[in-house]
């Protein structure tokens, strides 16, 4: 059986792997020059291939439809990908599991050696213009241009009048083109569209595990480059009081506004947050930080009270040092509403209060997302509802199937985005 897996990245690598064991003719087409782009700067370079938390755990950091993919989780688990890439890891904080080396070019080293070990057919370059359905013959035919430009991301510029238009006949055709984010890399939504042309719905596309934007421009440009390690953050919706998502860990701000990993992880929440266009436009969403998590404020109080005594001739503005970051300071004590002048044995309860409040609940005003090729990965895509779970074929068409981004389910940080890549990858190939 002649088999065609669209896009070169770990779905599709694993696809076209997983197919190639069912014995069948395997044939893989990269729009880049190179296989496995965006594979190599996840992780900062590293690539965090997957995490260690038993595979019963992985659902509950999957926000975006996380109940489809339990069978595919079971067809092929954290533990599958650990043999298959059969490389040194280790296990660093957070279940994530990384190769020992550090590299990521590492990982795409295991993949394209078995590849090349199993005989997969790859043709780079080859930018898919269209599907169509299978003829009187049963054949499904992919027809591809060749894109030389491919090799510098810049994916527009091409000609499709010259002789460069080729036609993939299959049996079967595996699309695994990826989401949205990091263009450069070859994922631009083509992929979307050519399902479109299919009669698929694609769900609103946008941007997840990506920094948010904030009203305070001005305040965030000041503290600009803050990283913070251990601090609580809530992202909350003003207009009822909720809790959208909570989380403890690290942090940082930006000139726009906030990233990090709490910001990343809780922007996967926020983008699939009912109303949320509106909620942000209208100042409903904000962030709240608590420095001091490991005090109460009871605590945080004696904690202040021991250092206003200990600089009780000092200016407020000079009493914050021990407490506070640099960076901090003078944001606190502007927003604290006390004199930076004030000698610090001046400073009244209510005043001393409202600045152990303020530590405690700190509040942005979160205006939005940044853009699409700024996040790590794409929310929305194919409807889950058009694709059965347990093969990942197309409902609507014939010999088609999905993996990977492609698909309407995203998730943390962690590795668990690639693990989804990996288990939608080998079980669209092994049901071929």
């Amino acid at each position: 059986m002649k088999v065609v897996v669209i896009g070169g990245g770990p779905a599709g690598m694993l696809a076209a792997i997983s197919a190639k064991k069912q014995g069948n003719d395997v044939t893989l087409l990269e729009k880049m020059d190179k296989l496995g782009r965006k594979l190599c700067i996840t992780g900062k370079g590293r690539c965090n291939i997957t995490s260690s938390l038993d595979i019963s755990e992985f659902i509950k950091n999957i926000p975006g439809n996380g109940r489809f993919l339990y069978s595919a989780f079971q067809n092929f688990d954290n533990k599958d990908i650990i043999r298959l890439l059969n490389i040194p890891t280790k296990e660093e904080r957070g279940n994530r599991i990384f190769p020992v080396t550090d590299k990521s070019l590492d990982v795409l080293k295991s993949f394209t050696k078995k590849l090349k070990e199993l005989n997969v057919k790859i043709e780079y370059n080859m930018e898919v213009t269209e599907i169509a359905p299978k003829d009187e013959n049963g054949k499904l035919k992919v027809k591809t241009v060749e894109n030389k430009e491919n090799n510098r991301g810049n994916i527009n510029n091409r000609d499709k009048n010259k002789n460069n238009i080729k036609i993939f006949e299959a049996d079967k055709v595996i699309l695994a083109t990826g989401g949205k984010s990091y263009p450069l890399t070859g994922s631009t939504g083509d992929g979307y569209e050519l399902a479109k042309k299919l009669g698929h719905t694609v769900t609103k596309i946008r941007p997840s595990l990506v920094p948010l934007e904030a009203f305070e421009q001005n305040m965030c440009k000041d503290l600009q480059g803050l990283s913070l390690r251990n601090v609580n953050i809530e992202l909350k919706n003003k207009e009822n009081n909720k809790i959208i998502y909570q989380d403890f860990g690290e942090m940082l701000f930006t000139h726009f506004g906030v990233s990090g990993p709490t910001i990343l992880s809780g922007s996967a929440h926020l983008v699939r947050y009912k109303n949320i266009d509106e909620l942000l436009k209208n100042k409903k969403i904000v962030l709240n930080i608590d420095f001091k998590p490991a005090l109460s404020e009871e605590k945080l109080d004696e904690r202040i009270l021991r250092d206003f005594a200990e600089f009780k001739n000092k200016q407020f503005k000079n009493s914050l040092d021990k407490l506070l970051p640099q960076k901090l300071i003078p944001v606190i004590i502007e927003k604290s509403g006390i004199n930076p002048n004030k000698k610090v044995n001046e400073i009244n309860k209510k005043e001393r209060h409202s600045l152990v409040e303020l530590l405690k609940n700190f509040e942005v005003t979160i205006r939005g997302f940044r853009p699409i090729d700024e996040a790590i990965v794409t929310s929305g895509g194919i409807n889950i509802k058009e694709i059965n779970p347990k093969t990942m074929e197309s409902k609507l068409v014939n010999g088609l199937y999905f993996a990977g981004e492609i698909i309407d389910v995203d998730a943390y940080t962690g590795g668990f985005n690639l693990q989804i890549a990996y288990s939608t990858g080998y079980t669209a190939g092994n049901n071929m």
